[in-house]
């Protein structure tokens, strides 16, 4: 027990129990779903269907960790979704006209919360509790209370569309797997090792407390196993998704923004004291506004998404989404007092929330059980949470 113990070092059970939180869910419902869970095409399902989950967790961690939250995401996916498509099918434009314009749209709208919430005073809860009405409202209105579909073709390959046989394909296991789509599993290992290693070694410099060696390389061999064994799946289903290089950009680009940025510095420390960043010369309005801005690109993105996946547009888009995401964030480790989240966690968290009802789906559990399951599964995080903080305090 001992040598375990020295092997792992001091292990920050809010860091990793949510991802042994992960695997064991996955083992668990691998085992109950008898193998389909992780199947290639399933695997290749959960990327599909649930990307523009993680896609809106990204943003809304950052909105919790400045200590607000947002309830209009739904609403705003629906009217990028109705205005893509009006243009799309009832005005002939070219897809890449709509993907600005939902843009366009998301960013103002994000201007529009950003505004009220930082400039005016008004809670973030309220505005976008305000905004969830509003903009479904103006959704009913823009489609005429009725869907439009379908999509154009190129519209559709950004939620559905395949990378596939740029290498050919190779034997292994008896199916013919990707080589593109292996390769690009392979790089994102690589890719994580050598950004450990370089980050280790800068804190050694510095003389600040890093990983053992041992934990690391657990670390390194848990991680590449999961992708490596990821990408195999893709790989022998129907190759890279698109959408998947959309997330995989989006969660590298933000992750670098939260920690090697002065906006992601400043983010958390008004999240920590509000007073003490002001006093510090943060400019706080500014930095809540480009909050909500941020909130309403990723909502527009996820908007894009999730009318290329669904083929069209419905004035009912939506509904319910904001409350999966804000889930993510907080199963993902993200405080609900704000200054506290990161960007993987909630990834993590979204994906928890995605392997679980995906797999009651495959189980033919119940829709009204699925969700007292996931409500469960939200109120321990929270409850961990604040246990943890807690237990900090009182050793303090």
């Amino acid at each position: 027990m001992a040598t375990v113990k020295n092997l792992l070092g001091a292990v920050n059970l809010r860091q990793s129990g949510i991802f042994l939180a992960l695997v064991a869910i996955v083992i668990l419902f691998q085992v109950w779903t008898q193998g389909l869970l992780l199947s290639p095409p399933n695997v290749t399902n959960l990327v599909l269907q649930y990307s523009y989950i993680l896609v809106l967790a990204i943003g809304m961690l950052f909105v919790i960790v400045v200590g607000h939250i947002d309830l209009s995401v739904g609403s705003v996916i629906a009217l990028v979704g109705a205005i893509a498509a009006t243009l799309v099918i009832k005005m002939g434009q070219a897809w890449w006209i709509a993907v600005i314009a939902g843009i366009v749209v998301g960013l103002l709208i994000g201007i529009w919360h950003g505004f009220w919430v930082a400039y005016v005073g008004i809670p973030g809860f309220i505005v976008t509790l305000a905004s969830m009405l509003l903009f479904r409202g103006a959704t009913f209105m823009v489609l005429g209370s009725i869907s439009l579909s379908p999509m154009s073709y190129e519209y559709k390959q950004i939620a559905t569309g395949f990378i596939q046989g740029l290498f050919g394909t190779v034997p292994i296991f008896g199916a013919n797997v990707d080589i593109f789509t292996l390769l690009i599993g392979i790089v994102a290992v690589v890719g994580f090792i050598v950004s450990v290693l370089r980050n280790r070694a800068a804190r050694i410099r510095y003389e600040q407390p890093v990983d053992s060696m041992g934990l690391v390389i657990v670390k390194f061999v848990a991680i590449a196993a999961a992708v490596l064994f990821f990408a195999f799946q893709l790989a022998a289903s129907r190759g890279f998704p698109i959408v998947l290089f959309i997330l995989a950009a989006l969660i590298i680009i933000y992750a670098f923004v939260s920690q090697n940025t002065i906006y992601g510095r400043h983010t958390y420390a008004i999240g920590g004291n509000i007073h003490a960043a002001r006093l510090s010369g943060v400019n706080v309005k500014r930095t809540i506004m480009l909050v909500y801005v941020n909130m309403g690109l990723l909502s527009a993105i996820a908007g894009i998404i999730y009318s290329s996946r669904a083929n069209g547009a419905q004035p009912a888009a939506g509904n319910g989404i904001e409350l999966d995401a804000i889930a993510a964030c907080f199963i993902g480790g993200a405080a609900v007092t704000g200054g506290v989240g990161r960007v993987v966690g909630a990834i993590i968290g979204g994906t928890i929330m995605a392997v679980m009802t995906n797999g009651m789906q495959l189980l033919g559990v119940e829709t009204p059980t699925q969700q007292v399951v996931k409500g469960l599964v939200l109120l321990f995080a929270v409850a961990f949470d604040l246990l943890n903080k807690r237990r900090a305090v009182s050793k303090g």
